[in-house]
């Protein structure tokens, strides 16, 4: 097997919708309501940012119209997304519905989990976390130990999930859990759980971040009844239902634009210097990065699920948003300071400190090697 990645050109048409992102933010930032941060969209979370963009059409815009979208298409969210990271903007409450729990509701849930969630988060008045990691297995979904038991009406479940974003705030968790054992192929029997938050039987517990910040949290299942009507798909697809999840998750821009409003205030800061084109490698390795995101978002479009090079992406893309980091701290010679006001040395404090979670969301870069190499036929 090869990894092919067709290039993918933007529509002309998408030209106007950036432009109106672009101003939308250039006024949200000169009123004050929101300011420019690094890493926002886990840590950006901001209820009545998500609406004001719902407004505008710019949430599930790969949803129809019967649904609250706009049927824009993957594309156009990949503009909008994009246009939203590199302003450093607060788009956690909403990113994780948008991204993949609502295109997951939209292909395999039911007509009534549809029309019960889709048009709330187009709205950005809903918002999703994802029960997937659980302690002691690290990026190894398959070893998935929650499990869900066949009682009268529906299901009960019980375990443990870790690195569960924005789950202290959400209002929905989907959960992968183990629904038959004892079967050789452990990629068998998983099915996914729809939860309402929150919920008496679900406990959330914060892991906080270097900085004290929270939007990670240990989320223990204690005998959680969830009725027929809320699991999502078929039981027993789970598997197949996650990984292509996995797909719209491990290769948008998120995965590279994390510390872009770092770079982007530091090329700022040195354009009249000569040591300036040394960020000429910095870019042209975001915009190789660019071009792979976006031929997946391609991908996307057409109703393919590239789970290899979502992976491929992911990896390269964690490993760039390091990059940057240690470009603009060797070229301005800056120290990182939380407290400073001014942009470069707070940028970096928060890039520096955010950084040791770039490689768990999604995957460790070792599980993605993996996923790639199998997908090549090399392992």
């Amino acid at each position: 097997m090869e990894l092919l990645l067709e290039p993918v050109t933007l529509p002309r048409e998408h030209d106007a919708l950036r432009r109106r992102v672009r101003e939308f933010l250039a006024e949200e930032i000169s009123a004050g309501r929101i300011t420019p941060h690094c890493d926002q969209w886990l840590g950006g979370w901001d209820a009545e940012f998500s609406r004001r963009l719902g407004e505008r059409g710019w949430i599930g815009m790969a949803f129809p119209a019967q649904y609250g979208g706009s049927a824009a298409g993957a594309l156009a969210r990949f503009v909008v997304t994009e246009e939203l990271l590199a302003a450093g903007a607060p788009v956690a409450a909403h990113w994780i519905a948008d991204r993949q729990s609502g295109p997951g509701l939209l292909r395999f849930g039911t007509a009534e989990q549809k029309a019960a969630f889709l048009p709330r988060i187009a709205r950005g008045e809903c918002f999703f976390a994802v029960g997937m990691s659980e302690p002691d297995t690290g990026s190894d979904l398959a070893s998935v130990r929650s499990r869900a038991d066949r009682v009268e009406g529906g299901w009960r479940l019980r375990g443990t999930k870790v690195w569960t974003s924005g789950a202290h705030l959400a209002h929905v968790l989907i959960v992968l859990a183990r629904t038959k054992s004892g079967t050789e192929d452990r990629h068998a029997g998983l099915t996914q759980f729809i939860i309402e938050l929150p919920h008496p039987d679900v406990h959330i517990r914060p892991i906080r971040l270097l900085t004290g910040e929270h939007h990670f949290n240990e989320v223990v299942l204690d005998d959680v009844f969830v009725p027929d009507a809320m699991v999502l798909g078929a039981p027993g697809s789970g598997w197949q239902q996650v990984t292509s999840e996995l797909a719209m998750e491990r290769s948008g821009p998120e995965r590279i634009l994390s510390t872009f409003p770092l770079l982007a205030a530091a090329v700022d800061q040195l354009t009249a210097r000569t040591d300036a084109t040394r960020f000429g490698a910095v870019v042209a390795r975001i915009w190789a990065l660019r071009q792979m995101s976006l031929a997946v978002a391609g991908q996307l479009e057409s109703g393919a699920a590239p789970a290899v090079a979502a992976a491929t992406v992911k990896d390269l893309g964690t490993r760039f948003e390091t990059v940057v980091i240690d470009t603009v701290r060797l070229l301005t010679q800056l120290e990182p300071d939380p407290g400073s006001d001014q942009e470069i040395p707070r940028m970096l404090a928060e890039s520096i400190l955010h950084s040791p979670g770039f490689t768990l969301r999604g995957g460790t870069n070792e599980i993605l090697r993996g996923v790639v190499a199998r997908g090549l036929g090399v392992r």
